[in-house]
């Protein structure tokens, strides 16, 4: 699965004092994840990157070389990346990805392929895109609560 880190404080922060205040944070960590998956999967029907810019186009080539019974949509030919789109939670972390190893191509772009973001705003920083941290911080604060 692909793996990435996301460097932000201020969610840090919310977790720190999430976790003093609940004994078990599995319920917000699920939670996180099947709202990261959601946004993730919509993407796919989008066509748009973590900020809604629209996927680069397909190559040439890849349009000659592309299959009669695919699916004829971006990174989506027979639908096998998306369907390994998952989240793992644990009880401090949730872990949001795809069990394809190309995936890792597209979120960064390669040489010959742009990148077509999915999961990061940065995957180098590991950054979340700013809807993304949003629904995240609004998840952690609704398990906050009132002080």
């Amino acid at each position: 699965m692909l793996t990435v880190t996301v460097n932000n404080p201020g969610l840090m922060q919310l977790l720190a004092g999430l976790q003093d205040r609940m004994e078990n944070l599995l319920p917000a960590m699920q939670a996180i994840g099947t709202t990261l998956e959601a946004r993730v999967s919509g993407r796919f029907e989008t066509e748009t990157d973590p900020l809604g810019h629209p996927w680069a186009p397909w190559a040439p080539s890849t349009v000659e070389t592309y299959p009669e019974d695919g699916n004829r949509r971006i990174l989506d030919r027979y639908g096998d990346m998306l369907a390994s789109l998952n989240s793992q939670a644990e009880p401090t972390r949730v872990t949001v990805g795809f069990g394809q190893p190309y995936a890792a191509y597209a979120e960064w772009g390669t040489r010959y392929m742009p990148r077509r973001g999915m999961l990061m705003d940065d995957p180098d920083a590991g950054t979340l895109a700013p809807g993304d941290e949003t629904a995240v911080l609004e998840i952690l604060q609704t398990f906050l609560g009132p002080a």
